[in-house]
């Protein structure tokens, strides 16, 4: 503290020295950390040596990380983060961590550190999937298990997942991610096929989810409603798009929620196809919006 004082009487030119960034105590910089981002954190480490301290503490990114991210690092090898400190723990944690044979992963929200999900239509069950007239596998790199489901044509059409997990306590909304027609690359650009796309103008798809304490959600949308699409200069063909089925609250990771959901349109008077169905997202509902808005990155 003395020293600290003389510092500001004693410069070398004889000039009153005030102070800096740099004599702010290393514990200071920790407690404003805690109610910083990990984004923002990074970038105020970059100023001096006390801030880049304070941007490794456990303290700090012990407060980032989810009460149960252990149940996380279960999922990989111990190895992997082995004498780990927090900080490198959030910093594995935000990369996707598969589980299920690859067909699930798991993740934490860069921004926020709260638990994000994704599943696979591998992971799902797909009626029809093993008949070759009514379904195809395309690999892709515009899915992050860099393989979808293609359909071309089918009468019953119904795909169901189930998925029990130690979410943390959140409200989370769960949505298929759905594109009409197929896609492929022609001399380095995108192209789409449309030629087997039909029947969604005709009813809607029903989407359905429900929990092992009762919760349940519903939606039902057209998924091809072309002349609506048109009014509202909303074109759905051709692009990757979220159907929101609803949303179920957890209020401890303890139990592991149960979820199962469905989206099925099983009218057989008409056929339908043209489809690819690449996965189901469970995001924390208020990070969902906020990136539908464009507030998150």
């Amino acid at each position: 503290m003395g020293s600290s004082l003389s510092n500001l009487t004693e410069g070398t030119n004889g000039s009153v020295m005030r102070p800096g960034l740099g004599d702010i105590p290393e514990s200071c910089v920790a407690c404003v950390f805690m109610y910083l981002t990990p984004p923002e954190i990074c970038n105020l480490a970059r100023l001096n040596r006390a801030f880049r301290g304070a941007a490794s503490s456990d303290s700090v990114w012990e407060k980032k990380l989810p009460p149960n991210y252990q149940d996380l690092l279960d999922l990989l090898p111990p190895e992997r983060y082995q004498n780990f400190s927090k900080k490198d723990i959030f910093a594995l944690l935000s990369r996707p961590v598969p589980f299920e044979d690859g067909n699930k992963v798991v993740w934490l929200d860069r921004v926020t550190g709260r638990v994000c999900m994704g599943i696979s239509a591998k992971g799902m069950l797909i009626t029809g999937i093993e008949d070759r007239r009514y379904w195809s596998w395309i690999p892709t790199e515009e899915s992050r298990f860099n393989i979808v489901a293609y359909l071309q044509q089918i009468w019953w059409f119904e795909v169901d997942g189930v998925v029990k997990f130690p979410f943390p306590a959140d409200v989370y909304t769960l949505s298929f991610r759905l594109h009409l027609g197929r896609f492929s690359k022609r001399l380095g650009r995108r192209v789409c096929n449309f030629e087997h796309t039909h029947g969604w103008d005709i009813k809607p798809v029903r989407f359905e989810l429900t929990t092992a304490d009762c919760q349940q959600a519903s939606s039902e949308c057209c998924l091809d409603d072309t002349e609506q699409d048109d009014v509202n200069g909303n074109h759905k063909r051709g692009c990757w798009i979220e159907y929101k089925v609803g949303e179920f609250i957890v209020t401890d990771s303890q139990p592991a929620t149960e979820v199962r959901f469905s989206m099925k349109q099983i009218d057989c008077t008409h056929s339908k196809g043209g489809l690819c169905v690449d996965s189901v997202f469970i995001i924390p509902s208020d990070i969902k919006e906020r990136k539908r808005r464009g507030f998150l990155k």
